[in-house]
């Protein structure tokens, strides 16, 4: 299917037919727009783009969809199955960031909150910052409530959600990066074990300690000694708290991340041993026009700690705060919903958009709706520094740190978002060319079952080709 649809892409080419990305609203033909002049660069190093992808034995073992686009001439310079709707994984934090940027202002809302009497009555916003393991940078909520002097209640009265998005694998539930939704992240929304080995002569005197924070996590967790074939095991029962932890007698030194289950009396529980003072909680609760909302970090801030490391929680949490920020529920499908609806009715076709970092198996996106997107962050941005440092670099930052550096010791020249799955790759960002040009690319590779790193290195020789030769 790929040879097929390579060479009509070849011929369009060569005969300079330049497809556009002008669009109409919410449907999946593209618009009809006049046709700009073809770059200058001539219609061999699209040849010889097309010539990689169409003889690579990889691609052969993939389904791909790739685009090249020129935003400043406005006009697509290559394709291959870039209408065909894909699974994007956490390339769908691209949609994510574009929505902060919209829907959000220059700092994220922390807390709502109203003060009756001697109480104060608070409700979270979505916001993930709050005693977060990793340092956000940020006490002020800590501070305010802390300083407090009279009565503090919590309530989820605005959480209208399911702690695990739709389509996410159940499986994955005590993974790190399947950490849960929740209207008050604290500490991330999971539980950091620390694994110490105290070296002794005798294996057997190896006593496996371990150090979870918060601490007050530690009465949930059951020890059960060496692990019998060798392996350190953490895990949490699928409903509740409860851990089991085996250790391995050849444990160094070891740290994971297990998320918690949502529960709000456990909220309540952490946040009074946090603050050393009682918290009740208030279940139905509802918010008044009159609650006050408190602001915190800095928006790009979060886009960044989210976009580098990929983190899935963070873009859950923006999307949560996006729908309680243009209503009073907490809910990452009305924040989709809203964003769709106001700012991305322009795009090729019609995202099939269901979470915000793209565990959902239910995401689909085309290839050149991906780089529609990238053109709108780009003029939204309007800043390359600011917008290539949101993103993972080549060789230098983020999840292509270890990727798609220069070879001749250049500066880096891939800035993109990574997004993985089993048997599905993505990288879409923004390829800088030898002669300076800044072109965006879409790559999205699904249903295969050779490596990825096989993958990759492929996808790496069509954007050296594109650095080079563009």
């Amino acid at each position: 299917m790929i040879r097929s649809v390579l060479n009509a892409k070849r011929a369009l080419a060569v005969i300079g037919t330049i497809l556009i990305f002008g669009v109409s609203c919410s449907t999946t033909e593209v618009a009809q727009q006049p046709v700009k002049e073809p770059s200058k660069k001539s219609s061999s190093e699209i040849e010889g783009l097309a010539e990689i992808i169409e003889t690579s034995p990889t691609f052969s073992k993939t389904i791909t969809g790739f685009t090249l686009y020129d935003p400043v001439t406005d006009s697509m310079l290559y394709g291959v199955n870039e209408d065909k709707y894909m699974t994007p994984a956490s390339n769908t934090k691209i949609f994510t960031y574009y929505a902060g940027l919209n829907a959000l202002g220059s700092h994220i809302p922390a807390l709502n909150y109203v003060v009756r009497g001697d109480s104060l009555i608070f409700w979270g916003t979505g916001d993930p910052s709050f005693l977060h393991p990793d340092d956000f940078g940020t006490t002020d909520v800590y501070d305010f409530l802390n300083e407090f002097e009279g009565n503090i209640y919590f309530s989820d009265s605005n959480f209208d959600d399911d702690v695990l998005g739709p389509g996410w694998a159940w499986s994955d539930y005590d993974a790190y990066y399947s950490a849960e939704k929740s209207p008050f992240p604290i500490y991330g929304n999971y539980a950091r074990f620390t694994i110490e080995r105290i070296e002794q002569v005798r294996v057997a005197e190896v006593n496996g300690e371990y150090v979870v924070n918060p601490k007050i996590l530690g009465k949930f967790v059951e020890n059960d000694g060496v692990n019998e074939d060798g392996r350190l095991s953490i895990s949490r029962d699928r409903v509740g708290n409860n851990f089991e932890y085996s250790f391995k007698s050849d444990t160094v030194r070891y740290q994971t991340d297990k998320p918690f289950h949502y529960t709000p009396e456990l909220i309540v529980e952490l946040l009074a041993d946090t603050l050393n003072r009682e918290v009740g909680y208030l279940a139905d609760y509802k918010m008044p026009e009159d609650r006050q909302t408190m602001y915190g970090m800095r928006a790009d801030s979060l886009y960044k700690r989210m976009m580098l490391p990929s983190d899935n929680n963070l873009a859950e949490q923006i999307m949560m705060m996006i729908s309680g920020t243009i209503g009073d529920e907490l809910n990452v499908r009305k924040g989709i919903n809203y964003v769709v609806e106001n700012y991305l009715t322009d795009l090729p076709d019609s995202p099939n958009w269901r979470d915000g970092s793209g565990l959902s198996r239910y995401n689909l996106f085309t290839p050149r709706t991906v780089a529609a997107l990238l053109k709108k962050l780009d003029e939204k941005v309007d800043n390359d520094e600011l917008l290539f440092d949101t993103f993972p670099q080549g060789g230098v930052q983020g999840t292509i740190r270890n990727l798609y550096s220069a070879r001749d010791g250049g500066p880096a020249y891939v800035f993109a978002k990574t997004g993985t799955l089993s048997n599905s790759h993505c990288l879409s960002g923004y390829v800088i060319t030898d002669t300076g040009r800044k072109l965006i690319f879409s790559f999205m590779n699904n249903n295969y079952v050779i490596p990825t790193r096989e993958v990759q290195s492929q996808m790496e020789e069509v954007l050296w080709y594109i650095h080079t030769n563009f």
